[in-house]
């Protein structure tokens, strides 16, 4: 099957391989068009859909955090209860001391677990401002994520409504860009390809128009317009390298340049009295 498509394309004349590659730029073109027509929306929704990755991934971070904080707020706690069941151990054993060795040693252990005590009150008056601060943020964010996801619904509503209009057209016109290619030479399709890639307007092949090449409109030599003309072989634009082809090949009618009227010129009258 390869080799009778290959053989089809090299029966082609250059004229009719010309005009096969207009047909399939006329059809890219309209792909383009398409795609022009959905804009920066599939854009939009990736990185709608990036940004709602990132806050989904922040909101369980800082989750996280809370729960610690809870567990170290929870931790201090018991480390409070702990040493008040020493303080009050130590104040009863204060009660029944032999001697002043034993009282000194127990006030100094009662004087540690109230500092112990202190300090636990201190670190969670800190672990409870970090946890309120991180909830607000996390609240914040959870805000923030369902914004982007309303946002996301709406993009993606649009994006499926211009998708769906022009789903069938798209997919009509990517199996004619698939057939016209099975007829052109790969030689030639790849550097068409090469030249519609590398040109601003996605334009590889174009016609003469009114002397001048129809991508770059520099001026044609008189000669190359006749070798376009005559359609016996590949032309391309010197300047921007695009492939020529004459209007008619296009399809398109080019009217006739105007040429300014010329004025006569006037002939002076010679008065009576110089005769």
């Amino acid at each position: 099957m390869a080799k009778e498509t290959k053989k089809e394309s090299q029966e082609l004349t250059v004229e009719q391989k010309l005009s096969t590659l207009y047909q399939l730029q006329t059809t890219l073109s309209k792909i383009d068009e398409i795609k022009t027509l959905r804009g920066e929306l599939p854009l939009e929704v990736q990185d709608l859909e990036d940004e709602i990755a990132g806050l989904k991934t922040r909101i369980e971070r800082i989750k996280a955090e809370v729960a610690e904080l809870k567990t170290s707020i929870a931790g201090k706690k018991v480390e409070i209860e702990a040493a008040k069941v020493s303080v009050a151990k130590y104040k009863e054993q204060q009660e029944n001391v032999r001697n002043n060795r034993e009282y000194d040693f127990l006030s100094k252990e009662i004087e540690f677990q109230t500092l112990e005590i202190e300090l636990c009150e201190k670190r969670i008056k800190e672990f409870t401002a970090q946890e309120q601060e991180k909830s607000a943020e996390a609240e914040e964010s959870a805000k923030t994520l369902e914004e982007r996801q309303k946002d996301l619904e709406v993009k993606k509503n649009e994006l499926d409504e211009i998708v769906s209009e022009t789903k069938q057209e798209e997919e009509r016109l990517r199996d004619k860009a698939k057939d016209l290619e099975t007829k052109i030479e790969p030689r030639l399709l790849q550097s068409f390809k090469r030249i519609r890639k590398n040109s601003r307007n996605g334009l590889g092949i174009v016609y003469v128009q009114r002397d001048a090449c129809g991508g770059c409109f520099n001026k044609i030599p008189p000669q190359r317009q006749l070798d376009v003309r005559s359609r016996k072989k590949v032309i391309v634009c010197e300047y921007c390298g695009r492939i020529l082809i004459d209007p008619e090949l296009a399809g398109v009618n080019m009217e006739p340049k105007e040429e300014p009227a010329k004025e006569k010129p006037l002939r002076r009258r010679r008065s009576a009295d110089a005769e």
